[in-house]
């Protein structure tokens, strides 16, 4: 399979696997315990059922939107997501151009192994940078600092990694930052000749933006759960939030929400936005799909509150039911890592390409012309009917 023949992103995710070493390969696609909550938040979508109305002029769709204080083409962004050079060479600033090529908002990850700086002056889109509260609490005002300077427009604070979930198939597969080859992981590095090339050619690995002042990984290799229990902090409360909302002054967006209490507590303390996160199935297993807790969530906070879907989009079908059932945007993870697996920045291009063009398909389908005539009407819980029935 070669890239142009890969029709979604289910295609992207099966070139992926083949390209990447096992222990990269299910870094991306694993979650927690038995990963219920992971194939939750896809398999959540089916349970809504999409009505469309006939003989609409959709001669012309507009996709065009506003998300966190910045003006978009479409209504989906980039989430944060760690060590992007571990996927492939290209690393966070393929990613970054892809998203500006597609008009939309790429946020970078505290995890990264790119500098916020350099991201900033890599490309002209529209950025956000998320952060953790680390043990070391003069990182996170070092952060809006150096974001302030670099011009981010909006902050993203991720809050449901106290400590890290307990994901499994890294210790099945042997994953660990830096890469280490052992007996067990030896033959998959060998066999991915491409990546392991790459690998060896350029193996400098580190969190770009923490490493000066969190040198966890000099001169070691280990997992990511080790190093995020031994580096954030897991003390952290609503009085941080609260002192972020402040000292930032602009967006921010708390990512990790998926109830209606600590929905109305994002509120209280005056961020801008809420990502209705699960964190990919990859924290506490069990909890609900981001999508079934959107519309409590939307009744709770009222419309004045901007919501954004995380977890499970894989359809320009599932754009269209987060955002008739109340939510102003979705952001996507796997699916750009699994394109940029694939083939650099040119398969993230093309993981964002297909999710667009579905998505202006399926609103001509639905006769919406634009994302505002996208509302409750357009939508119904089959389930619920069905139960009903």
């Amino acid at each position: 399979m070669k890239l142009k023949q890969c029709n979604n992103i289910s295609d992207l995710r099966m070139l992926a696997k083949r390209k990447l070493p096992s222990p990269m390969f299910h870094y991306i696609d694993g979650g927690a315990d038995d990963e219920i909550t992971l194939r939750r938040n896809t398999d959540a979508f089916d349970g809504y059922e999409l009505l469309a109305n006939s003989l609409i002029d959709v001669g012309q769709i507009d996709t065009k939107t506003q998300l966190l204080g910045q003006t978009v083409d479409w209504p989906v962004i980039l989430s944060p997501t760690g060590m992007t050079r571990l996927f492939h060479h290209h690393a966070e600033p393929a990613v970054a151009r892809a998203a500006e090529n597609s008009g939309t908002l790429y946020t970078l990850s505290a995890m990264a192994t790119t500098s916020l700086e350099d991201i900033a002056t890599s490309t002209n889109g529209p950025k956000m940078f998320q952060i953790y509260i680390f043990r070391d609490r003069g990182l996170t005002q070092e952060f809006v600092q150096r974001c302030k300077a670099a011009n981010y427009k909006s902050l993203c604070l991720t809050v449901d990694t106290a400590i890290a979930g307990n994901r499994e198939r890294d210790k099945v597969y042997g994953m660990s930052m830096p890469p280490r080859f052992t007996a067990s992981t030896l033959w998959s590095y060998a066999t991915h000749f491409e990546w392991a090339f790459n690998l060896i050619r350029n193996p400098n690995f580190q969190l770009a933006n923490v490493s000066h002042r969190v040198d966890a990984l000099k001169n070691r290799s280990m997992s990511l759960i080790q190093y995020v229990n031994e580096q954030f902090d897991p003390t952290v409360t609503w009085d941080e939030v609260a002192w972020l909302v402040e000292e930032w002054g602009g967006p921010l967006t708390i990512k990790g929400i998926h109830t209606v209490h600590d929905a109305l507590k994002v509120k209280e303390v005056g961020a801008s936005s809420i990502m209705i996160s699960n964190h990919g199935g990859r924290q506490l297993d069990s909890v609900p799909a981001s999508i079934d807790c959107l519309q409590a969530i939307r009744a709770a906070v009222g419309n004045d509150m901007e919501l954004i879907v995380d977890g499970g989009i894989r359809r320009g079908t599932h754009v269209l039911k987060a955002l008739a059932l109340g939510a102003n945007g979705v952001s996507i993870g796997r699916p750009y890592l699994y394109g940029l697996a694939a083939g650099g920045e040119a398969g993230v291009d093309h993981a964002l390409q297909l999710l667009k063009s579905e998505l202006q398909r399926c609103m001509a389908l639905l006769g919406c012309p634009t994302l505002q005539d996208i509302n409750n009407k357009h939508v119904q819980d089959a389930a619920s009917l069905r139960h009903r029935g």
